[in-house]
């Protein structure tokens, strides 16, 4: 052979080996980095599964309720009994997990419009995601992951395509709750359907990916399947049809949990997949969910919600008591995929909780913050603009019409039916300090005194609706 023909095939080989390295690594990194699959639920209150959320109060599992799938994904991984959303309502809740920020700083803190009439007037808002922020998908998909979002949107500027996600349902709101019925109520099992072959195409292709299923349910419980209607209708006698529907809805959101869950141990993927299940808000229960409040209300009923999460590296039937918030969420995405700490966007608020889920449930979230807020500067709960903070155990709550600070032992007191502020005042006014730092460093919103405010007219109504922006 000749020498230039030897060294030809020499660097060709050459060539072809540098290629086979970088593929093999490439395949390799892909491998090392798990898929992952978010579930939101709509309005599903933390005692609104057939599966108890606390190991110790009987009231975290509801009693009408059957969601066997959620028991089982309960069953192989970790549940987390102080899981927390970052709002007590919808859209802002959407915004906050999408961009690990708190819906203070966002500047988004109410899903329905300004009630006029009362003695403070609401802050305006800002509704819509801008598109400075920086959402996890755009995060994950810079890191080589395919991405998508079905289902409710809700947080507007154009819909999901402009912030991440290479396929999703669109700028959707409410009306996909409304306009599915039997045999696919609030379009569960079709987007059961379209995760199931978004996550196939990704698994052919080799490319780790993300989905996130916003769920419709629990809104328009009126379309629930006919025979899972009937089936609760039996149960309660026909006395109560409202909880018939809710029961109904919330079995079949567990029959499309179940369907995805299905897919992915078709396909192969439970050993690389994590699958995080959660609710958007709270919605309340009273003593059935042994909580206080609820939708609306910075009360624990309010914003403690159901919250599970099954893996790679997570226990079985395991527990984490932890306080956790759906911001947390984005820090803890970026840590899977391999995202440096320092490529993470700025301000944000969430702490990863992987080391949690990989030491049994045990040690702390490491944020910016070490308190947790909820700033709720609006009207609809019943107990006006209210701000919450929890630090430990003891948790303050602020009244702004009346300026009337309220503190509980969560451990001791998880329903909050005794304010310990009178005894423990020096508590009360540590945490008030804390409660104004904050608010003041990420520029939150206040309601203002309404100088047209009439004492001796009459409440005005609570706007509740099906449209675009109702909760």
């Amino acid at each position: 052979m000749a020498s230039n023909e030897y060294h030809l095939w020499e660097n060709i080989l050459k060539s072809i080996c540098i290629v086979l390295t970088i593929l093999v690594a490439t395949i390799t990194h892909a491998a090392e980095r798990p898929n992952i699959v978010f579930m939101l639920s709509d309005d599903q209150g933390w005692g609104g599964l057939s599966v108890a959320m606390h190991p110790d109060v009987a009231a975290s599992k509801g009693e009408i309720f059957h969601t066997p799938n959620l028991e089982r994904l309960s069953a192989q991984g970790m549940r987390f009994s102080a899981g927390y959303a970052p709002a007590s309502v919808c859209s802002p809740t959407r915004i906050s997990l999408q961009t690990g920020k708190s819906p203070a700083q966002l500047h988004w803190t109410k899903a329905a419009p300004a009630e006029a009439g009362h003695k403070l007037t609401e802050p305006r808002l800002i509704r819509n995601i801008g598109d400075s922020e920086v959402t996890f998908a755009e995060l994950l998909r810079s890191a080589g992951y395919a991405t998508a979002h079905y289902g409710k949107w809700h947080i507007g500027s154009g819909g999901p395509a402009r912030h991440g996600y290479d396929e999703s349902d669109g700028d959707t709101g409410n009306e996909n709750a409304y306009k599915f019925v039997d045999p696919n109520p609030v379009d569960i099992f079709g987007m059961a359907d379209r995760a199931a072959a978004f996550m196939e195409k990704s698994r052919k292709s080799g490319q780790p990916f993300f989905v996130q299923l916003s769920w419709n349910a629990l809104h328009a419980a009126e379309n629930a399947n006919k025979a899972t209607i009937a089936k609760y209708e039996k149960l309660t006698r026909g006395n109560n049809s409202k909880q018939a529907a809710t029961a109904a809805i919330t079995e079949d959101l567990d029959t499309g949990v179940g369907k995805v869950m299905e897919a992915i141990d078709r396909l192969g993927l439970v050993e690389t997949t994590y699958v995080i299940y959660m609710s958007d808000n709270g919605a309340g229960g009273g003593k059935r969910s042994g909580l206080n409040g609820g939708k609306g209300s910075m009360w624990e009923g309010g914003i403690r919600v159901p919250f599970i999460v099954r893996g790679p590296g997570v226990k079985p039937n395991s527990w984490c008591s932890t306080r956790v918030v759906g911001y947390d969420l984005l820090p803890t995405f970026c840590e899977w995929a391999g995202i440096a700490p320092n490529k993470l966007p700025k301000n944000i608020e969430g702490g990863s909780i992987a080391a949690l889920l990989t030491h049994d449930g045990k040690g702390e979230v490491k944020r910016p913050c070490e308190e947790l807020v909820f700033h709720f500067p609006h009207y609809q709960s019943g107990d006006g603009p209210h701000s919450a903070l929890i630090l430990g155990d003891l948790k303050l709550i602020k009244f702004y019409e009346d300026d009337r600070l309220a503190l509980y032992d969560l451990d001791k007191d998880i329903s909050e039916q005794h304010d310990l502020s009178q005894q423990m005042p020096a508590e009360t006014e540590q945490l008030h300090v804390r409660l104004k730092k904050y608010l003041a460093d990420v520029d939150a919103q206040f309601a203002t005194s309404n100088p047209d405010y009439n004492p001796s007219a009459p409440e005005p109504p609570r706007k509740r609706g099906k449209g675009r922006n109702a909760e």
